[in-house]
């Protein structure tokens, strides 16, 4: 069992504070790094990380949120399976509540939609065993992280000889869109924390081609506060020597390879395909859609709905929050228009989502 006291040991963390002070003092650049990951995002708030560091080093939040970046087209393609008789929507919880163009799941179940919040995608799997007169479609939402557990629920049910389950995939992958930010002057980011649970996935090599070809530095990082400092430590001390490599600081977990039977689970589930991020756009080759061999269960092909035209909420900045630009406070919408019990983006519902942290946690920037 691992002592999580030692990793939320406040002098401990004021000393790595100040070891980051010392180093940064001589550079007399402003070094910016993000996390890709929500629940590094939660942590630098409530831990207020950001106030431990030196005015030269920047810490800016990156699409690490699996919800918040999922497009509001997929939640209309959600609310109109749910708005079809005979058809359960079966979804983790932060997807109920995320707004589609004219509507949610949350007031489509109201209006008497069958859609059900389950804690495993093998909940929905039951669920459709449990009721073959209905046709369970279950939300693939997320990163590296949840797509080998939907994919494992894909196996149980081919397995199992169900033919009314069904999974309606939004999976992204985590390296590719760190490109596309690293290639973007107006952020200019000198170093990534990168995130923890994707990273004991894929393994940290899938970050050596950051540092090759753009020269950014990348620390696979935990989740407590010293983890975090730690981290930011790792990489200031790279940019101060001149470093630019992978490292790992959450090595209780992440290894260089990462999780193979994870990853042969997905390689024989799904296929790279484009995908479209929320406030980045389409990048080609960032997501996961159903193979050719699992086709029977993807809900997209199998069932067929009229999806209305998407729009995005009218002065949401969740896209800019997102792509690391703006902060939360910087949003006209944040704590008036926009807050956790009605909120108008995506960023404000997930319990990862920047915005939700900011407004939770009360810090400035």
């Amino acid at each position: 069992m691992i002592d999580l006291s030692q990793f939320r040991s406040k002098e401990y963390v004021k000393g790595l504070a100040a070891r980051i002070g010392e180093m940064a003092a001589g550079t007399g650049k402003t070094m910016t790094f993000m996390e890709v990951c929500g629940t590094h995002t939660m942590s630098i708030y409530q831990y207020g990380i950001r106030s431990l560091l030196p005015a030269n080093v920047k810490l800016i939040s990156g699409p690490g949120c699996p919800v918040c970046v999922t497009p509001v087209g997929y939640v209309d393609q959600a609310v109109a399976y749910a708005r079809r008789p005979g058809t359960v929507v079966a979804t983790f919880g932060d997807m109920i509540r995320v707004p589609g163009s004219t509507s949610s799941l949350m007031q489509e179940r109201a209006k008497g939609a069958d859609i059900r919040v389950v804690y495993s995608p093998l909940d929905a799997v039951e669920l459709a065993a449990k009721n073959p007169d209905k046709q369970v479609v279950f939300l693939g939402v997320g990163f590296e992280t949840t797509a080998p557990t939907i994919a494992g629920s894909i196996i149980v049910a081919a397995r199992r000889g169900l033919t009314n389950y069904f999974v309606l995939a939004s999976h992204k992958t985590m390296p590719t869109p760190m490109e596309v930010l690293s290639a973007d002057p107006d952020l200019g980011i000198d170093g990534y924390l990168c995130p923890a649970h994707v990273s004991a996935i894929i393994g940290a090599n899938a970050y050596r081609f950051l540092t090759a070809k753009h020269g950014i530095p990348c620390v696979a990082t935990g989740f407590e506060p010293a983890d975090v400092m730690h981290g930011v430590e790792m990489l200031v001390k790279q940019r101060v020597e001149g470093r630019s490599e992978v490292e790992i600081q959450y090595s209780r977990f992440v290894t260089w390879e990462g999780n193979v039977k994870a990853q042969q689970v997905l390689k024989e589930v799904f296929t790279p395909t484009d995908a479209a991020w929320r406030g980045i756009g389409v990048i080609p080759g960032s997501g996961l859609e159903i193979s050719a061999q699992y086709q029977a269960f993807d809900a997209t092909r199998a069932i067929p709905v009229e999806v209305e035209e998407p729009r995005e909420p009218k002065g949401c900045q969740c896209g800019e929050v997102l792509k690391g630009k703006l902060s939360p406070f910087e949003c006209p919408l944040f704590g008036k228009l926009c807050t956790p019990e009605a909120p108008v983006g995506a960023c404000m519902v997930s319990s990862e989502g920047s915005c939700a942290a900011a407004y939770k946690y009360g810090r400035t920037e």
